[in-house]
């Protein structure tokens, strides 16, 4: 957003730490996240791709989504456009937090991990059991709220992220899931 070429939870963690405007937010370093790709070729990028749109339930439930590729050829493949399109109907449906668990600001991992470690004691699980079963409780948590670890709702046996590759293998090209804006009335 607005410039920055980053994602937009990126840029709303950076706003909060900055304060209003545009301006504080750019002086905020980014990190070198990089986003993950096919590794059907490695070192080039997605910089073409689509903006994706999906409404439902009479207008009460809305989606833009933003998919990239590496070449306005594949952008405007009927196999890319249908993955755009599932994807918003995916967010519509599914209600991800984020792409991927990097893009989950920390402070709510950290409150998820406090949920977690809090039921594993009231179970009254053995203490050195605690980190492995609340690691494994994060891996279901990140699993149900990011996107490309979510199963697929086309098809459930597969997860969001083996449906990005099953089209990055037909076309040819890195595709990735750059972000995603979901709107409900009332949420």
């Amino acid at each position: 957003g607005g410039g920055t070429r980053s994602r937009s939870c990126s840029c709303a963690r950076a706003c909060t730490r900055s304060g209003p405007g545009p301006q504080g937010a750019r002086g905020i370093p980014r990190k070198g996240r990089g986003h993950p790709g096919s590794e059907l070729s490695p070192g080039r990028e997605a910089r073409e791709g689509a903006v994706g749109s999906y409404i439902h339930m009479g207008g009460r439930i809305g989606v833009l989504i933003e998919i990239n590729c590496e070449t306005d050829f594949v952008a405007r493949n009927d196999e890319f456009q249908k993955l755009v399109k599932e994807l918003a109907m995916h967010v519509a449906a599914s209600s991800p937090l984020a792409v991927r668990p990097d893009d989950i600001p920390a402070e709510v991992i950290e409150r998820e991990r406090a949920v977690a470690l809090d039921k594993v004691r009231n179970d009254g699980k053995p203490e050195h059991l605690w980190e492995k079963i609340v690691d494994g409780m994060m891996k279901k948590f990140y699993q149900e709220n990011t996107l490309l670890e979510q199963s697929f709702v086309v098809n459930p046996d597969i997860t969001v992220q083996q449906r990005v590759q099953e089209v990055a293998v037909t076309t040819g090209e890195n595709i990735v899931v750059r972000r995603f804006m979901r709107y409900a009335i009332g949420e």
